[in-house]
């Protein structure tokens, strides 16, 4: 009997030493977003460590930078990220396919616009008719927002030709793309857009402020996997650093350029320009609001674009932890 306790006690002793383990390996939270301005949130937050502070000790950060959405949707299904920041198009395009995502804040808002060549020709939206339009990625949040803008003068946009024809192409390209005559305007997020004005001849057509649904436009979102979103724990220690980060950028804006500037520079090896970068932080508001409506609407152009089968979102909005935190 005494023989049937102790192998009993060491039964329990081994089962507790892997469950440690696993435990470990849950307690790394794998986060994802661009090196660009429009994830100033999440830079901040790491620069500052407030995922750090809030994660506590017992929890390694991972991070894995993307260059689009769909990169970073691809990670996210496939589990190499638990939570990050991205814009709304690429995440509502899989969420109708596959329900485990969701949006759980707010980021950024504005920080897009619509840019053309000089000598294009081109004044007003109408005139882009028949033209070349570079946007990042098909599908992409400024892919939806160049709709938008069209559906208000009655242009269709395809991949393939049509009344406006889109070309998919990185930001970092739209600048060599205007100067070799490739595409008459542009689509893009900052700072990409003040490098077509004063690096490749080109102007506004549509600010931050007007583009698609203007200052309510929103370019980036933190989503999250429904596994992540059920440890109420790690979210909420998640979004109060996120929360921390907005709070910090609204109240010390050129500091938070600067961190910008600093980490972009080390993650890519690439010059920041500091005006660049201000002008940038003028056309964008970071935020940890949602407007659903405007969630809701992408995902009507997505579906009328054929980007998917449904624009049935429900869901894929949950604010209600951010709530508890404000």
């Amino acid at each position: 009997m005494r023989k049937i306790l102790q192998l009993s006690v060491s039964i329990i002793l081994l089962v507790g030493i892997l469950a440690g383990c696993s435990n470990d390996g849950d307690n790394t939270v794998k986060i994802g977003y661009f090196p660009n301005l429009t994830h100033v949130a999440t830079i901040v937050a790491l620069e500052n460590n407030y995922f750090e502070e809030e994660f506590g000790h017992g929890v390694t950060i991972d991070t894995l930078q993307f260059n689009n959405g769909g990169l970073f949707m691809e990670a996210m299904q496939t589990k190499e990220i638990d939570v990050g920041t991205v814009g709304p198009g690429p995440l509502l395009n899989i969420y109708v396919k596959n329900p485990e995502f969701h949006i759980i804040s707010g980021a950024v808002n504005g920080g897009a616009v619509l840019a053309v060549t000089k000598d294009s020709g081109i004044d007003d939206l109408e005139d882009l008719d028949g033209t070349r339009v570079a946007i990042p990625v098909i599908g992409s949040t400024q892919d939806v927002m160049l709709r938008k803008a069209l559906q208000e003068v009655d242009l269709d946009a395809t991949s393939s030709g049509g009344t406006v024809e889109l070309f998919a192409a990185a930001p970092a390209e739209t600048a060599t793309l205007f100067t070799q005559g490739s595409v008459e305007a542009a689509a893009t997020q900052e700072p990409w857009g003040y490098t077509l004005e004063t690096q490749a001849d080109g102007k506004l057509l549509l600010g931050w402020d007007e583009f698609a649904w203007g200052k309510e436009s929103t370019n980036t979102v933190v989503a999250a996997t429904s596994d992540f979103t059920e440890n109420k724990e790690l979210t909420t220690a998640y979004l109060t650093a996120h929360k921390k980060a907005v709070e910090f950028i609204k109240e010390n804006p050129e500091e938070a350029q600067d961190i910008v500037i600093k980490h972009i520079q080390e993650l890519t090896g690439k010059e920041i320009d500091k005006e660049e970068t201000e002008v940038a932080f003028s056309r964008l508001e970071v935020t940890t609001n949602v407007n659903e409506q405007v969630i809701q609407e992408m995902a009507d152009i997505s579906k009328e674009a054929g980007y998917v089968d449904s624009s049935d979102i429900t869901g894929l909005i949950d604010l209600s932890i951010l709530e508890e935190i404000e």
